[in-house]
């Protein structure tokens, strides 16, 4: 079968690998339709392997050659002994998170925290920009008929923007600043939305910043250009943001997330920062500002994600800016994503 295969630093393969030879007991065997190209994904690209094990994986063993993809749908070809939840044919979405369950955290059902965590597409023997795919069937949910095939691949780059905004307590009726119109900052603003928030978007990339005010959820400032943290304390009487969800991972927005911030505001860190950056903490104390960060999201929010996107609250497909085939994933995907003048936010990779 054909599969996206990471070999290394800028060495992704598109190349004939073994089919699964089936699924085993309590597993199911996937046809892969959508699978997105995640921020993460890029690292590894870009200067990898970084996630992706070297040496077998504690957990499951898994190392180099791997599968890529994390973000998939995909439906349902065969079912392994013991499964009776699910059928042949139906569609579904994964949660690629895999956990041991036995770990401190996962006893106390912080399964996301695992102490030997790995992830289908990153640290397992299948990903899904593949033909095909085995993974258990308790991280599979399936779609509802309202829930196009598209939809279900983006369920678990949701899942994160979710729990972000989840985290800083956000209520309708918030004033909430996004910063950064990267995937997960616009999915951000648009669960935000959803809540019922006021919400204003920071992005300084004219591509991202035009998504941004594509998906008209609220304003869009560019922080090359003005003074986010003053523009909206002037536009809230003084106060500021009651949460700032910040999805960029930049040092100098993470400095306008705490100038910007009310007193006994929240301040969520969502976007990964892959260098140190600096804060005044003092501020933090001054004025009883919670900073919280995010890994992943709860690995039982995939049936809360998938209801709100059936019902029309969480347009989730709005953040799509290309879908390309297998055959193009480097160019058209990896490339263009990093690039400079790359002119796409939110790629999504035909596998079938």
């Amino acid at each position: 079968m054909r599969a996206a295969v990471f070999h290394g630093d800028h060495d992704i393969r598109i190349e004939d690998v073994a089919a699964p030879a089936g699924p085993g007991e309590g597993e199911v065997l996937l046809r892969p339709y959508w699978c997105g190209i995640c921020g993460t994904d890029l690292h590894e690209y870009a200067m990898g392997p970084i996630v992706i094990p070297a040496h077998p994986h504690r957990l499951n063993g898994s190392q180099l050659p791997q599968i890529l993809g994390h973000e998939f749908s995909a439906e349902i070809v065969e079912v392994g002994k013991g499964v009776t939840s699910v059928t042949v044919g139906q569609r579904v979405s994964v949660m690629p998170l895999l956990y041991c369950g036995s770990c401190y955290y996962c006893r106390r059902g912080l399964n996301h925290l695992c102490q030997s965590m790995a992830c289908i597409g990153l640290s397992y023997q299948w990903g899904g920009i593949a033909e095909l795919a085995v993974v258990p069937v308790s991280h599979i949910s399936v779609l509802p008929d309202e829930v196009s095939d598209l939809q279900g691949a983006l369920v678990e780059p949701g899942a994160v923007a979710a729990y972000g905004v989840d985290t800083a307590q956000v209520r309708a009726g918030d004033t909430v600043l996004i910063t950064g119109a990267g995937p997960i900052g616009a999915l951000a603003s648009l669960y935000a939305y959803s809540l019922g928030a006021n919400v204003i978007v920071s992005e300084v990339n004219p591509t991202r910043a035009a998504l941004a005010k594509s998906l008209d959820v609220g304003e869009v400032v560019d922080p090359s250009k003005v003074d986010v943290a003053a523009w909206l304390k002037d536009r809230t009487g003084g106060i500021g943001a009651d949460a700032v969800i910040e999805c960029s991972g930049n040092e100098r927005a993470l400095q306008t997330a705490v100038a910007a911030v009310r007193s006994a505001g929240r301040i969520s860190q969502t976007g990964l920062h892959t260098r140190a950056a600096s804060i005044e903490p003092m501020v933090l104390s001054e004025h009883d500002i919670t900073l919280a960060g995010t890994w992943c999201y709860p690995v039982t929010d995939w049936p809360r994600i998938i209801d709100l996107i059936s019902r029309g609250r969480y347009p989730v497909e709005k953040v799509v800016s290309a879908q390309i085939e297998m055959a193009d994933v480097v160019e058209k995907g990896f490339e263009t994503l990093l690039s400079p003048t790359g002119d796409q936010v939110k790629v999504l990779v035909n596998a079938r």
